[in-house]
């Protein structure tokens, strides 16, 4: 039973990720109702995009069916690390030549075929700086490696970071601690998750079953650019809309042994409901710790603080401490617009030369 329990957790993940907006669209044409994904580039597909993407080879996108494949927890965080469609395609499609357009869902499979393999395999809308090489070489596991990962990391790692036009001065950690008192939005309890945005950048934390108390310890990762603003924070319950067959159950004969598999069929999502919202102001973190250079240097001490007031999320005041060699700050939050709940965050700060 742990096996299932595993599993449906995983497809869970997977569906919350499926249904943000912008990966309810192929990233490569438009087409509404991706059922596909590319594992190791992060996002998700239409069944004909799909195709071209098996034929460049798993060195370069390696493709899974989002209902029917086997997913491992490995390629899951993959694909929730990226964020989805639309930072992947920020990156891949960062430096598109002015009068280029794009294939659309009715596109002919030369056009899609042209237009992904300059996408992916030749890297030609991407910073040259950005650009890696994976070589065919199947002795190599290094090749079947996360490419729009080694892209994030170049990108997030260099000392004066640039993607198109935004620079990055650093890292945000946070951490999705717990809900308390969340609010109801079935008929007894909720399915909450978390949605973190700063610029157009977008973190989600995993769905809770049934859970008005439920306990994350997630950590989720943002980029900070130099002209930041405050975190914005929204939770929401995960809605299913079901239609035609609930259960498809699938059996596999191998040899003498049958394997036995539960597939759910979720055809159509409907918009999930909010369960609160709130702004975390990340100007006392940051400027904290820029104040006070390298945190290792000093011993465990308070160094700042977000007051609590009339015109914030906050539920007292949210101190900001060097621990162990690093910036935090615990956040406790009081959702906003809903009749009740309570959010629990830990931030933490990742200069570049971290």
């Amino acid at each position: 039973m742990s096996g299932v329990k595993k599993s449906t957790s995983a497809k869970i993940r997977l569906r919350g990720l499926l249904n943000q907006p912008d990966n309810r669209t192929c990233a490569d044409c438009g087409a509404p109702d991706p059922k596909w994904a590319s594992a190791n580039i992060g996002v998700f597909l239409c069944l004909k995009c799909c195709g071209v993407h098996r034929s460049l080879g798993t060195h370069i996108s390696k493709v899974l069916s989002v209902a029917l494949d086997e997913w491992s927890d490995e390629e899951i965080d993959a694909m929730i690390e990226v964020g989805g469609n639309s930072s992947a395609n920020s990156i891949y499609e960062a430096y598109i030549p002015e009068g280029y357009t794009k294939p659309g869902p009715n596109a002919s499979n030369d056009e899609r075929r042209k237009f992904i393999k300059s996408k992916y395999e030749l890297q030609e809308f991407l910073k040259a700086s950005l650009r890696i090489t994976s070589g065919k070489d199947s002795s190599s596991s290094s090749t079947q490696s996360n490419i729009s990962g080694k892209i994030l990391d170049t990108i997030l790692t260099n000392s004066t970071q640039k993607e198109g036009m935004v620079e990055f001065i650093g890292l945000l950690k946070v951490k999705v601690v717990k809900g308390t008192n969340l609010a109801v939005r079935d008929m007894m309890t909720s399915d909450p998750y978390v949605v973190l945005t700063l610029g157009k950048q977008t973190v989600q934390s995993t769905v809770i079953s049934s859970n008005l108390n439920p306990v994350w310890n997630e950590e989720l990762m943002l980029s900070v650019p130099s002209n930041y603003g405050p975190v914005k924070l929204d939770i929401f319950r995960f809605r299913l809309a079901w239609l035609g067959v609930d259960w498809v159950l699938v059996f596999q004969v191998l040899g003498c042994s049958n394997s036995f598999y539960q597939v759910y069929d979720h055809d159509t999502f409907s918009a999930d409901d909010i369960m609160g919202e709130a702004e975390i102001d990340i100007q006392p973190l940051i400027t904290s710790a820029t104040s006070y250079g390298n945190p290792e240097m000093f011993g465990n001490m308070q160094i700042g603080k977000w007051l609590k007031s009339h015109d914030n999320a906050l539920m007292e005041d949210s101190v900001v401490n060097i621990i162990d060699g690093k910036v935090k700050q615990d956040v406790p939050l009081k959702l906003q617009n809903v009749e009740c709940g309570e959010l629990h965050l830990e931030l933490e700060w990742l200069p570049l030369d971290q």
